[in-house]
């Protein structure tokens, strides 16, 4: 391993490591900001927090190579930016109603949203392991949404945290379709639309801003765990690929979950664990996936 690609791996290991901290951290501002309010405030610290990074990059003469967006995108632009809105007010919702280290497990559900909408609306190919991937990722799903497995109570808050994940896996799709167009310039767009429209929702929900401290801690862990994350990745990207970039990405729900642990002293119960496990088999198996049909379109 080369010395840029050690560097990636760090950059791709720390996007992981930084989005792993919107659970639980997210779950103790929620004390003090409403869901819809803390759903904006962190896409509007991204949007911020890249931005300045943009004017940082263009004052230091750093110019993209990446093309910049045109009118064809506009309905990709709507999509993103609506799903943007409608996912993380599901998700702080959702927080408040269970618990972090099971909403931050449920984060992986994403993945079988994503294949599943691709596979639907693209036809995109799905092959045998991801399809067991998704199987496994949606069994443990279900464990975590049950409250008590022995009387089948429902979790209000898992099911929501799961529609998050399903307007993300809309979203990913959606992105994807503007993967060549600047990235920092999508993820502020991202930022300051999605955060615009979720304070707008707030504010007509009767929500108000937090006060100043919780409200800059808001802004500052969505610049982290938002903005810089994919900040990292797409750095990470440049030198490791999109594969092996997302099998190290994919340790931030475990990293999120192990958090959510520690900082709320929550012992897991035997069906957490057993999801745990199943959660690992599935992530691990959509891993592999992405890798060898990465490898194949390289020898192709």
């Amino acid at each position: 391993m080369n010395r840029r690609q050690r560097n990636a791996t760090i950059f791709a290991l720390l996007a992981a490591v930084l989005y792993a901290l919107n659970s639980p951290l997210s779950k103790l501002l929620l004390g003090q900001v409403s869901p819809t309010t803390m759903a904006a405030l962190l896409y509007l610290g991204a949007g911020l927090g890249l931005a300045i990074t943009g004017g940082v990059r263009r004052l230091a003469g750093i110019k993209s190579t990446r093309r910049p967006l045109n009118r064809s995108d506009t309905p990709y632009i709507i999509g993103m930016v609506v799903l943007d809105i409608a996912a993380p007010v599901l998700l702080m919702t959702g927080l408040t109603l269970t618990t972090a280290a099971n909403a931050a497990l449920l984060n992986n559900f994403e993945i079988v949203a994503t294949s599943l909408i691709a596979l639907c609306l693209f036809g995109e190919k799905i092959s045998w392991r991801l399809w067991l991937a998704i199987g496994l990722v949606t069994v443990s799903s279900v464990i975590l949404s049950f409250e008590d497995m022995s009387s089948l109570s429902f979790s209000a808050g898992s099911l929501l945290v799961l529609l998050a994940c399903v307007c993300w896996g809309f979203e990913n799709n959606c992105t994807r379709k503007l993967s060549d167009a600047d990235p920092l310039t999508i993820v502020v767009i991202k930022g300051f639309c999605s955060g615009g429209g979720a304070l707008a929702v707030a504010f007509a929900r009767g929500e108000t801003l937090p006060r100043l401290l919780p409200l800059c801690g808001a802004l500052a862990l969505g610049f982290v765990a938002y903005g810089l994350s994919i900040y990292f990745y797409i750095h990470a990207q440049r030198d490791l690929g999109a594969a092996k970039t997302s099998a190290y990405y994919a340790a931030a729900p475990f990293v999120g979950a192990a958090l959510s642990l520690i900082i709320f002293r929550q012992l897991p119960d035997a069906a957490y664990l057993a999801a745990l496990v199943i959660m690992i088999a599935g992530s691990c198996l959509a891993t592999a996936d992405t890798a060898i049909q990465s490898e194949q379109e390289i020898s192709a």
